[in-house]
């Protein structure tokens, strides 16, 4: 099988028949590390350097003009026609339906994951990451410290309504663990970690968070996922 894509003109794909990942360990990068490797899909991962601005190569851009990671092609969409997609709760309601798990088929239930998910990328993700600016990049030297202290007071907001919700639910969905789940595991552990802000949020103070945070990493296939374009190979380790 020859895939006719520009993106393989720059990361040829060596198992062609299989689903290609294109992504790196970030906190939206390893959601679909994680899904591909809880769903059991087939797939072939190439690592974009985003440090060394690979998400701006015409290549990759032909794939995503958005220019941002990840991305995925796959072979084998929907009616057997080759899909190309970008954004990560897109590839992540794709990934639920090609595969029929994480993501109910009962329509109150989808649609409820669906909202758990939009909430993550509409605001969980963008208050995280702008903590992570302020808090541990560029951002920190600002002599005014208003921004991040919106950023912070907005992240502890979203971690109560995370920890109000997990106070009754196992998952997010309940007992069933979903892509809403999928969708904020990589989220917190960036906020708590490498962003260096577990105090700062007051982490400690959302038990039920922690239970949840807990209960995610030991599961296998996320430890798998969490690696998933962590080599230079653009292969897991």
């Amino acid at each position: 099988m020859t895939l006719n894509h520009p993106i393989f003109t720059r990361w040829p794909a060596r198992q062609p028949d299989r689903l290609q990942l294109f992504s790196l360990p970030t906190p939206n990068g390893v959601k679909v590390g994680i899904m591909l490797e809880e769903t059991g899909l087939e797939y072939e991962p190439h690592r974009i350097d985003i440090m060394a601005n690979e998400n701006h190569d015409a290549a990759f851009l032909a794939l995503n003009p958005n220019g941002k990671i990840p991305a995925i092609y796959d072979p084998d969409g929907p009616g057997g026609r080759p899909l190309a997609l970008f954004e990560s709760g897109a590839i992540l309601i794709y990934l639920a339906d090609k595969s029929g798990r994480f993501l109910s088929s009962d329509p109150n239930t989808r649609y409820e994951t669906i909202q758990w998910l939009m909430w993550q990328m509409g605001g969980v993700g963008p208050m995280f990451g702008q903590v992570g600016f302020f808090n541990k990049f560029a951002g920190k030297d600002y002599e005014d410290k208003r921004p991040l202290d919106r950023y912070v007071r907005e992240s502890a907001r979203l971690l109560g309504v995370l920890d109000q919700r997990l106070a009754d639910h196992e998952w997010v969905m309940g007992a069933d663990y979903s892509i809403a789940d999928i969708s904020l595991l990589g989220w917190v552990r960036n906020l708590i970690g490498f962003y260096e802000a577990r105090e700062l949020v007051g982490f400690d103070n959302f038990l039920h968070v922690q239970t949840w945070f807990g209960r995610g990493l030991a599961r296998p296939a996320v430890q798998r996922g969490l690696l998933v374009t962590a080599t230079d190979e653009g292969g897991k380790p």
